[in-house]
């Protein structure tokens, strides 16, 4: 959901200068130590906020921890699974879930990871005093309440049950989809150390040292430091019980778009993230594609970028399919985008199985919007109040655009630019007639949060009651044909109400030095098997 940026010549310079001297700082630092072996460099845009697993809601920070904290499961193409540190995640009937944990699995300091762990780090996150964002993962649990949180003074929950040291189970409200369960709980959910955070005061969690430096991890690095926005250092896991762990030393760089191109250039960078955090500007693909240490590709993305429609202000839907007919959407994937991009009208990209294929991509068509605007009896007078926010060039250069198509159908245009934050609190104070943003959801089609009346996401008071209904089903039906009959009729309501378009899906485009012999930038499964990346020769 996060951004790229584009520089100029003048602060292009001033950064490539600044990130030389963190790139010096981290091979002194490797090459001091004494330590021998191999130091891998990634290249992301946005700094990692906290290293707290269960209470992180910014895609880099959770990006990060995965180096440190391994998943149950790594989720390596759409609806496939591998096991991580469960040895199997099983189910009979769609309600009662078996985790085994992998037999060999240890923390950093040599003690098992266990069922333990698991229900502490459970009923950590249900426990209603601790600061969390990953709830809604275990909010289907049996006992527990929509948000996830026990309720009545409990403290553990009444579902989970430690079968042995290894095996632990849990039982959900009723049946549900086991791939949703996999992949929210399964592929997003870390657990945390009982033994090194147990006598912490849940209520002081998020602000206890380990969450800004852990110091026990079961993943394939180890944290070493942290310096602000500039590099995380990690140290390979000696005990990694998945296997002997190739690099010695991995760095996560942060640093505007634009370097990643220099750094590509120069070798000081092996590949960009992916995620939508390490984004190479699509202005810079030809250059490159023309750099002969580096291999590069392209891939769809399930992320999206979205104009939202206050409902409260723009009330009549036939305005606002106006709206969206009056956007040349394909004109922005095509000029700024260059072509790495798709024109999708709802949360579900082409790769998603959700998709409803059956419904038609609304066309661009200026004069059959402004003649729907008319018959619509839109107020040509008003100006509409359109705010974007910064950071993110290609959205802000879309807002052009849009502005422009606008204009075109006749319809007077307000455009105004804030920082992130400014615009989230616009955003749900309804302070606005069309407002962008980029989101990315999990593969898993349940979007509630965007498009039911009490959504955190639901900036444009879109209140529907049959769609929350569907929306509600679709979270509880276990079978997968079952449900994706439910999320293609509601994605007809959506069609036809129109609260959100989404203006375009870009791809993913990544690039990795030659010198990688295991490892590479992409959609699904990027932290899968980091224990086996690797350079040719030592550096």
């Amino acid at each position: 959901m996060r951004k790229l940026t584009k520089i100029t010549g003048m602060l292009f310079l001033a950064t490539m200068i600044f990130l030389t001297g963190c790139s010096k700082d981290s091979g002194e630092k490797a090459s001091t130590s004494g330590e021998k072996g191999k130091t891998m460099f990634l290249g992301m845009v946005n700094p990692p906020i906290l290293f707290n697993p269960i209470n992180s809601s910014d895609v880099a920070s959770q990006f990060t921890e995965k180096f440190m904290f391994d998943s149950f499961l790594e989720m390596t193409g759409p609806q496939e699974f591998a096991p991580k540190l469960a040895e199997s995640f099983e189910t009979t009937d769609n309600q009662t879930y078996t985790i085994t944990l992998n037999k060999e699995a240890k923390w950093s300091d040599g003690k098992p990871v266990t069922a333990d762990d698991v229900a502490f780090t459970f009923n950590l996150v249900a426990n209603p005093v601790v600061e969390t964002v990953v709830g809604g993962y275990i909010s289907m649990f049996e006992g527990l309440d929509t948000n996830g949180k026990l309720e009545g003074g409990a403290k553990e929950i009444p579902s989970v049950k430690i079968i042995d040291e290894k095996k632990i189970e849990f039982k959900t409200k009723t049946p549900v989809d086991p791939n949703m369960i996999k992949e929210q709980l399964g592929t997003k959910f870390m657990i945390l150390p009982k033994h090194a955070l147990e006598k912490i005061d849940p209520a002081k969690l998020s602000q206890d040292p380990f969450m800004q430096n852990p110091t026990v991890t079961n993943g394939a690095y180890q944290f070493v430091q942290y310096k602000k926005d500039q590099y995380v250092e990690f140290k390979q896991n000696p005990n990694y019980y998945l296997g002997n762990v190739e690099l010695s030393k991995l760095f996560i760089k942060v640093m505007p778009a634009a370097n990643l191109v220099a750094q590509l250039q120069t070798g000081e960078l092996h590949m960009n993230v992916a995620g939508g955090i390490g984004k190479i500007v699509p202005t810079d693909y030809e250059t490159v594609e023309k750099i002969e240490t580096v291999k590069t590709k392209t891939e769809n993305t399930f992320g999206f970028q979205s104009m939202m429609f206050n409902t409260e202000t723009i009330k009549d839907p036939k305005i606002r399919k106006a709206f969206a007919q009056a956007v040349d959407r394909q004109q922005i994937v095509d000029k700024l985008l260059k072509g790495y991009g798709e024109v999708i009208d709802g949360p579900y990209t082409t790769i998603n199985p959700y998709l409803n294929k059956d419904i038609k991509t609304i066309a661009y068509d200026p004069s059959a919007a402004k003649k729907a605007l008319e018959e619509a009896g839109w107020d040509f007078e008003k100006e509409l109040n359109f705010i974007v926010p910064t950071g993110n060039k290609v959205r802000e250069q879309a807002a052009d655009i849009i502005t422009q198509n606008l204009k075109d159908a006749g319809v007077k245009v307000k455009m105004s630019t804030f920082d992130f934050p400014t615009l989230m609190a616009k955003g749900k104070a309804g302070e606005f007639d069309a407002l962008l943003m980029g989101f990315t959801f999990t593969l898993d089609p349940d979007v509630s949060s965007l498009y039911t009346k009490t959504g955190a996401y639901n900036f444009m008071s879109y209140d529907n009651p049959k769609s929350d209904e569907l929306l509600n089903k679709g979270k509880s039906e276990a079978d997968p044909e079952k449900r994706k009959e439910l999320y293609d009729e509601v994605q007809e309501i959506w069609e036809e109400d129109m609260p959100i378009i989404t203006l375009f899906s870009d791809f993913d485009f990544s690039a990795v030095s030659k010198q990688v012999t295991n490892g590479e930038p992409k959609v699904f499964g990027f932290h899968h098997e980091t224990f086996k990346w690797n350079l040719e020769g030592a550096n």
